[in-house]
């Protein structure tokens, strides 16, 4: 089971942060995750709000690298605007799939599914949700013309997380699902989800409610 890290910073460079923005930091690195999922240090940006964390995640199994993506926590104190809230997380993810996958009209709710799925059944809450699913399909001509043709799914997202009585402030739930979605693109089988109190995802998750888990997508190489 992996454990977080990652370089929390403020906007100017100093070390000093408010409690709140620690405790979040904390509840992150604390976490513990599925073994597929390998955690690496990444710099935190320092324009995007006054005090962030960021890090940087690999799904692998026997050694192949089947996803990865990058996971920031941004917070400003007073709150934003735009936000609704204190807090932010902003997320990139993506995976190589099955080449007709490309092909799916339907690629684009499905991968937004099984984020919206993932923060629901990890427990966490959260509003104000946007981003883009992006598929990008490789044909390979003249002297790559031996390569495989290649699609690609990316999963850009950014949602407001809310205050949660689970320890930590419920940062961990958020970290999980994302690191399910990641795991999800590679077309690993979801992990069972922790036992949840009644209706702990809540109203507070606009059109979030999680009406199972849609086919995951196969894996390009098999294990």
């Amino acid at each position: 089971m992996a454990a977080v890290s990652g370089h929390p910073a403020s906007e100017d460079g100093t070390p000093g942060v408010p409690p709140v923005f620690r405790e979040a930091v904390e509840a992150l690195r604390g976490t513990r995750l599925r073994p597929e999922v390998v955690i690496g240090d990444t710099p935190a940006p320092r324009k995007l709000a006054s005090f962030a964390y960021a890090l940087t995640a690999t799904v692998e199994v026997d050694g192949e690298e089947l996803a990865d993506g990058r996971l920031v926590l941004l917070h400003e104190p007073g709150g934003h605007e735009a936000w609704n809230g204190e807090f932010r997380l902003v997320s990139m993810g993506r995976a190589e799939l099955e080449p007709e996958m490309g092909s799916d009209p339907l690629l684009g709710e499905v991968g937004w599914s099984w984020l919206m799925d993932a923060l629901a059944q990890q427990g966490a809450r959260w509003t104000e949700p946007s981003g883009t699913v992006t598929r990008c399909s490789s044909q390979y001509f003249g002297g790559l013309a031996e390569r495989e043709g290649s699609t690609e799914i990316e999963i850009r997202a950014s949602w407001t997380p809310l205050p949660h009585d689970l320890p930590g402030g419920g940062f961990a739930e958020h970290l999980r699902a994302w690191c399910e979605l990641l795991c999800q693109c590679a077309g690993l089988p979801p992990a069972l989800p922790p036992a949840l109190p009644t209706a702990s995802a809540g109203p507070a998750a606009s059109g979030s409610g999680a009406a199972g888990v849609v086919p995951m997508p196969m894996r390009r190489r098999p294990l």
